[in-house]
């Protein structure tokens, strides 16, 4: 025995070093060859070979193998064995075994009350963990990583009163002097979205270091507030003490880009440069921002900055091509990632249907859509629920109403999300009937509906002259469903109305609104006036919009076009000359055809096509043809 101990210490320091070096199959493979050399185990090798079984998340058969020769060596009496194996069951996903070892313990400390409770919290069991909790903690005392633990799911809206009274035991048992606590009950508080408990505890510590000041942030910007994440960031670089770091910088520029700041975006890229902190993430947070902005071409330099390239990266690339209409540049941005055979994540076939759903490229979409089925449909449902919405839009803006219906039908999980699609597409169709039953069904399966939800449905309504339905929709939305109207649902009802020729009842609904009017709602007006001949609420509809968006050649245009409709010739030649002082041009229509698997796009009186000559000449026969019906 006196040799084995330094050949089983031996054994144990080889098998640990690799453990700390991250190669745990190697250190496996190790204790594989030390068991079969027979070589004396002792109360810290299965601890270490836990360790590397618990980092690699290993079928539970393992660890239940090592279980077993623990205990035939008497080590299920040994605490720190113990611990390790519930984690070792935990990270392998098999807590049923771990809390049969946890009650069976006959020493149990406050690490074993931990590992439980975060194996209870990984596998979606909060309601068992906070039963837990509040029954060991008359027998263990809870420290601050049990607390931290506690707080993890408590931003979850079903656990925000459990929040609240881990809160209160942190603060009766003293462990909220601990900043790490102090800081998990911030984050709690701000996920919750309460914004008077959030500056309430920022206010009551006493010294507040940058996680806090990251915390707070992160809060006003996923609240939209920028104002407030400058006027925190200004405060921050106020102080004596350098407190600012890359993630800070990370978070305020993400904020900038979603309200689209470029002025503030740019001072803080400034700052970036002159402090010459940056990372990958930095960099791809002001790739997006200047996406977000229009600014495509400093988007792409940034682009090549980056080092490694993760997902994200690429996905923040393709997005602002996406939102900018680059739709040609993303598809190419996107042959680079396979040249490069990167592992394409959902997000990034999400992006890639999303611009053949824009380029309405059918044939290409088909082929995505059998490759997701054959490569990744065989994976979790909930990882592509989204993606299988994406398809269905897809087929949907194709005008594949057939594909939609048996896409929509095989989806296995279907949000509010899936359905809204459904209904917008069916309305855009002209399918109106056919949208509100869909409706009824989503009711039916107790999905319950958003803002998107009635746009779409009172959008349906409005394609198809749906009126006493669109009105029902309409005062449904908050006395049925607890839901206030919207600018963009008031513009539905009056776009409604407009199309009906209830041009009366659309001035109605818009002078009686408490929101502002905007340009579209006023252009809904116009558009309804314009059809009908109704001169005088054509005007006044042209003029509110010429009001608010005096450069708009557009609203111009529709001005001269309703003036034109009751031959008032001299206005219309004065609005022309309105327009050609003020250097005002609209904007081109264009669209694009899929052939063969080959875009061809095309611009309003372009005639750079090879086979421009052909086309016209076939569209000056459809015409006539379409003359001759009448």
């Amino acid at each position: 025995m006196l040799e084995d101990k330094p050949n089983t210490t031996m054994w144990n320091l080889v098998i640990r070093s690799h453990v700390d070096l991250g190669l745990f199959h190697s250190a496996l493979s190790i204790y594989k060859k030390m068991r079969q050399m027979g070589v004396t185990h002792d109360t810290f090798t299965f601890p270490i070979v836990n360790r590397a079984l618990s980092s690699i998340r290993i079928d539970a058969v393992y660890g239940k193998m090592i279980h077993c020769v623990a205990v035939q060596m008497g080590l299920d009496v040994d605490l720190y064995f113990c611990n390790t194996m519930i984690d070792v069951y935990v990270k392998c996903g098999c807590i049923g075994y771990a809390r049969q070892l946890f009650d069976v313990m006959l020493y149990r400390d406050v690490v074993s009350l931990t590992l439980m409770i975060a194996g209870y919290i990984y596998e979606r069991h909060v309601r068992v963990a906070f039963d837990l909790f509040n029954k060991m903690r008359m027998e263990l005392e809870p420290n601050s990583v049990t607390l931290i633990v506690m707080l993890q799911p408590c931003c979850a809206s079903t656990t925000l009163n459990m929040g609240t009274q881990i809160h209160g035991y942190a603060v009766k048992s003293g462990l909220l002097m601990d900043w790490t606590v102090k800081n998990s009950v911030l984050r709690m508080y701000a996920n919750k979205g309460s914004a008077e408990e959030v500056e309430l505890l920022f206010c009551e510590m006493n010294r507040m270091d940058v996680a806090s000041w990251n915390i707070l942030i992160s809060f006003y910007s996923s609240e939209g507030d920028t104002m407030r994440v400058a006027g925190l960031f200004n405060e921050m670089k106020s102080l004596e003490v350098h407190l600012w770091n890359i993630e800070t910088l990370t978070l305020v520029i993400s904020a900038f880009a979603k309200s689209g700041s470029l002025s503030e975006g740019e001072g803080m890229h400034c700052l970036v440069i002159k402090s010459g902190s940056s990372d990958d993430v930095l960099l791809t947070s002001l790739l997006d921002f200047y996406a977000k902005c229009g600014k495509l071409e400093i988007s792409v330099q940034l682009l090549r900055e980056i080092h490694f390239k993760s997902n994200i990266t690429w996905g923040a690339m393709m997005s602002g091509f996406i939102q900018n209409g680059s739709f040609m540049e993303a598809i190419v941005l996107f042959q680079q990632m396979q040249a490069e055979n990167l592992d394409i994540v959902p997000e990034i076939w999400r992006n890639l249907l999303d611009v053949y759903a824009n380029l309405g490229v059918l044939k290409l979409g088909k082929m995505v859509h059998g490759y997701l089925i054959k490569n990744l449909f065989n994976g979790p449902v909930e990882g592509t629920v989204q993606l299988e919405t994406s398809i269905l839009n897809m087929y949907i803006r194709g005008g594949s109403m057939s594909s939609a219906r048996a896409c929509f039908d095989r989806m296995p999980v279907k949000d509010v999300v899936a359905w809204t699609t459904m209904i917008e597409g069916l309305g855009s169709h002209g399918f109106g009937f056919e949208s509100l039953t869909y409706f009824s069904l989503m009711m039916e399966q107790k999905v319950q509906p958003n803002t998107v939800t009635f746009l779409s449905l009172l959008s349906a309504c409005s394609h198809s002259g749906l009126v006493s339905e669109g009105c029902n929709i309409y005062y449904s939305m908050k006395w049925g469903f607890g839901i206030e109207p919207a600018l963009d649902h008031h513009t539905c009802i009056v776009d409604l109305f407009g199309r009906c020729g209830m041009l009366k009842e659309a001035l109605a609904i818009i002078l009686k609104m408490i929101i502002l009017p905007d340009s579209k709602i006023w252009g809904a007006l116009l558009s309804a006036s314009r059809v009908y001949g109704n001169k005088k609420f054509g005007e006044y509809a042209a003029q509110r919009l010429l009001e608010l968006e005096p450069d708009n050649a557009g609203y111009y245009t529709l001005l001269s076009n309703v003036k034109a409709s009751v031959g008032r010739w001299n206005e219309v030649e004065e609005l022309r000359r309105v327009m050609s002082k003020m250097d005002l041009k609209k904007k081109p229509g264009w669209s694009c055809i899929e052939v063969k698997g080959v875009i061809h796009g095309f611009l309003s009186g372009d005639i750079s096509h090879p086979e421009a000559e052909e086309i016209y000449e076939a569209l000056g026969r459809l015409s006539r043809v379409t003359q001759d019906f009448g």
